[in-house]
């Protein structure tokens, strides 16, 4: 079991590109015999169901290979959700105990297209002893950008589940600096920076593309008990003027906040603790407004004040409750 007090910083830092729900796909493996590729992307920690046998054998959550004979190793090549700066890798063994690889390594490289072998692969985390059942983190100093990666077991076996952390990377001199954008995209570099609570569901749901699948996909706080009010704050993508909000509660009908405000500044310099504590101050880009049960709230024109550039938002829900979607459009400065 793994919390957010015993995960390293990166895990809770960055968002997982490896995301099955954010688009990561499982392209192509060597071999998937006993259990398909596309389960090591899955949103959900893995689970072990004692009786559960399929045509090829027991059931297992994750991706699992025959026993090699032939001196060979196993591969899996992963298309991130987008291209990304690489901070960290989980590669979990979770109830695979007698059937792990003893070993795996992971490259990555930058391509439009499936990269072969003789692409220009860099050595990501060199082969690394793995356990059974067990989580292995291992931090990366700041790789890529990379869009796509390569998973190899040395000579075979299964992982659970893979996780990669890091940010979502955007070349802005590339974009047209006149347009409207999302600015708080993930695959625009928009980056949830802390939360006060994340009970249910992934605080990082709430930057993510099109509408929320169901109830559990969105940031959710557990009841509030005491004085006060929830909070979440989000670093965009890239600075700019904000000329649209979009607040979407979709799914959260019995648990939809009451109302929701949003403060902003243009932050400079500082830490993330820094950010957290100078966010109090920060004046309002949108006053309290009444939210409703699954629905898409938008705000333009004099609803939202003009405060000029902004880098970093406050979302604060009064006094707890669910959002599904959180979007700022607008120009980057």
């Amino acid at each position: 079991m793994t919390t957010d007090e015993t995960l390293p910083d990166f895990a809770t830092r960055y968002v997982n590109l490896a995301s099955a729900r954010l688009g990561a796909a499982a392209v192509s493996a060597t071999d998937e015999f006993f259990a398909p590729k596309d389960r090591m992307l899955a949103d959900a920690p893995a689970v072990f169901i004692a009786d559960k046998y399929d045509d090829h054998g027991k059931w297992m959550d994750g991706w699992e290979t025959r026993r090699r004979r032939d001196g060979g190793r196993d591969h899996c090549v992963v298309r991130l959700a987008w291209p990304g700066i690489i901070h960290g890798l989980d590669i979990d063994t979770s109830h695979f105990t007698g059937n792990y690889p003893p070993a795996a390594s992971i490259e990555a490289c930058m391509s439009e297209a499936e990269p072969a072998d003789d692409a220009d692969w860099v050595t990501l985390q060199p082969a690394m002893s793995l356990a059974g059942n067990s989580h292995h983190f291992a931090a990366v100093e700041r790789a890529g950008p990379f869009n796509w990666l390569r998973v190899n077991m040395f000579p075979d076996g299964g992982i659970a589940r893979l996780r990669v952390y890091g940010e979502p990377w955007c070349d802005w001199s590339a974009r047209d600096r006149n347009a409207v954008h999302e600015l708080t995209a993930l695959e625009n570099g928009g980056r949830i920076v802390a939360y006060n609570n994340a009970h249910y569901g992934s605080p990082w749901a709430l930057l993510a593309p099109g509408r929320g699948a169901d109830m559990g996909d969105g940031w959710e706080t557990r009841r509030r008990r005491e004085p006060g009010n929830d909070w979440i704050i989000v670093q965009l993508g890239a600075p700019g003027e904000i000329e649209r909000i979009e607040v979407d509660t979709a799914h959260f009908k019995g648990n939809f906040p009451e109302s929701c405000s949003i403060q902003a500044a243009m932050v400079e310099d500082g830490t993330d603790q820094s950010v957290i504590t100078q966010s109090m101050f920060w004046e309002e880009l949108l006053i309290r407004s009444q939210l409703g049960a699954d629905s898409i709230h938008q705000f333009d024109g004099n609803a939202i004040a003009v405060l000029g550039p902004i880098s970093h938002l406050r979302l604060n829900i009064f006094p707890d409750g669910g959002v599904s979607r959180l979007r700022l459009f607008g120009r980057a400065a």
